[in-house]
């Protein structure tokens, strides 16, 4: 998804030169087909958007699988860049390193300063690694490499799979497929569709559309060259609740919708604080509403089987 957007934001500049490297040519976990790759096309800049991503249930029953391969990925593209002489390279991390229970908004410094949200701390630590290696090859090397810290991100080539997306994917497929007459149930007349979320709703959390976030790509590649890991969101939350009332009302779903609370909510609340991305220029464009029309409307045309 954050590839194939940051893709589409270059090629709309004018850029012509891009080389995409999808994970079926090249396994970024082999230190030695990683080296092939740098050697064979010698890039000069690197935005690092591959990485194993994946919902609470991903997390949760998968840690050693996310630990793993992020740190071998990044490990193996922040080091051949460095060592193959790129210009400038671009790390993307995520808004979950922060702390379970992190003063809102969340600042940048906040990062350490406390406990880890432990549905998914094998993935943040991966990615807090990630930055840190970043910040000591600047360091040590002199090596020009930044990273962006996203919050939650959505749009078209999302993973919609119920076993490993995020909530937002997740819940486009669930109420779609209610819709449609995936799950019915008899309420002692007509049938309902019903809705299963995990959870009791409250917990608030931020969403940024990808093409927003490959602006910020863009906009930090040319822009910034700082040690600091700069957040990128919208500055604005909603609860789990509205966001399952915003898309079961895009789906137009009649049914019910319940909520599972021996399930957990994960962290409370997680706003970035993204006055730092902000001075560079930097806006986000595309609002929670319209954005989540136009991957519902991706969905249907690319991802249903009609």
């Amino acid at each position: 998804m954050v590839g194939s957007a940051i893709v589409r934001n270059l090629k709309a500049k004018g850029f012509t030169n891009i080389l995409e490297i999808p994970s079926s040519e090249c396994d970024l976990r082999d230190r030695e087909a990683v080296e092939n790759l740098f050697s064979i096309h010698e890039p000069e800049y690197v935005f690092i958007a591959a990485a194993k991503v994946g919902g609470i249930v991903a997390n949760r029953d998968s840690p050693a699988d996310f630990i793993r391969d992020n740190l071998l990925i990044q490990t193996n593209l922040i080091d051949v860049a460095y060592r193959t002489g790129v210009k400038k390279l671009l790390f993307l991390g995520s808004s979950c390193i922060y702390p379970k229970m992190s003063p809102q908004p969340i600042k940048e410094e906040y990062l350490l300063t406390g406990e880890l949200e432990p549905t998914n701390d094998a993935y943040a630590i991966a990615k807090i690694a990630g930055l840190k290696m970043c910040q000591a090859y600047k360091k040590q090397y002199g090596f020009n490499a930044i990273s962006l810290m996203p919050t939650n991100l959505y749009g078209p080539n999302d993973n919609f799979d119920l076993e490993s997306s995020h909530v937002l994917p997740a819940m486009i497929a669930k109420y779609h497929s209610a819709q449609e007459g995936g799950y019915y149930i008899d309420m002692g007349g007509p049938f309902y569709a019903r809705v299963t979320l995990w959870g009791d709703g409250s917990p608030m959390r931020e969403f940024l559309h990808v093409d927003d976030l490959a602006e910020a790509c863009y906009v930090a590649m040319q822009e910034y060259d700082g040690d600091i890991a700069l957040n990128v969101g919208t500055g604005e939350d909603v609860t789990i609740k509205e966001l399952a009332e915003t898309i079961s009302s895009v789906v137009r779903f009649e049914g019910e919708t319940v909520w599972d609370t021996d399930k957990p909510n994960g962290t409370p609340r997680k706003l970035l604080d993204v006055s730092k991305i902000k001075e560079l220029g930097w806006r986000p464009r595309i609002s929670l509403g319209q954005g989540i029309r136009e991957t519902y409307a991706w969905y249907k045309k690319n991802v249903v089987v009609q």
